[in-house]
């Protein structure tokens, strides 16, 4: 395992830049080499049409190689709700005790693959019916740990969520 690698998950359309740029960033200056899977063929683009080029494809990740992996969100979140390989990559990752951290309307994916269910979490506001259920304690706070997963509202959030990782990252892999 590289304890010192972070995975971030792109959508392949209508990523959030502020998102992914200000958390990258700030766990790249304290020494964690980025990388970034998602399905699309070639660029990623985000809500504000900037391009970002992924080093992996989905069906090449393997949790193994990285101390947690970090779900983006944007519009494009959407579209991952219920995709089958992503579940299994995120459950990989669970299984192992790694960091999850998903942002804005990305914690959705996380509830579909039933990683909250009996945790608290929250999301960006406009998609939070779809993890409001009884076994998911809804919360409306920027951002929340619950043991190994992170969950952040927007882009609003992104430096705290940004943090937030860092610190879980540094008690389990220093």
């Amino acid at each position: 395992m590289n304890n010192n690698s972070i995975l971030y998950f792109l959508p392949a359309r209508y990523f959030n830049e502020e998102e992914f740029f200000i958390t990258k960033n700030l766990l790249e200056k304290n020494n964690f080499k980025s990388f970034t899977a998602s399905d699309a063929r070639d660029m990623c683009e985000g809500t504000a049409g900037k391009k970002f080029k992924p080093d992996l494809r989905l069906e090449n990740i393997n949790a193994n190689n990285f101390a947690g992996i970090v779900l983006i969100g944007g519009y494009g979140a959407k579209d991952y709700m219920n995709n089958s390989r992503l579940h299994k990559i995120l459950n990989d990752f669970n299984k192992s005790n790694k960091i999850i951290a998903a942002i804005c309307i990305a914690p959705i994916i996380l509830a579909a693959a039933g990683l909250l269910n009996g945790k608290s979490a929250t999301c960006f506001p406009e998609v939070k019916q779809d993890i409001i259920k009884t076994d998911i304690d809804y919360k409306d706070l920027p951002v929340v740990v619950a043991k190994n997963i992170i969950t952040a509202n927007g882009p609003k959030a992104s430096f705290e969520f940004a943090e937030s990782i860092l610190v879980l990252l540094n008690k389990q892999t220093r």
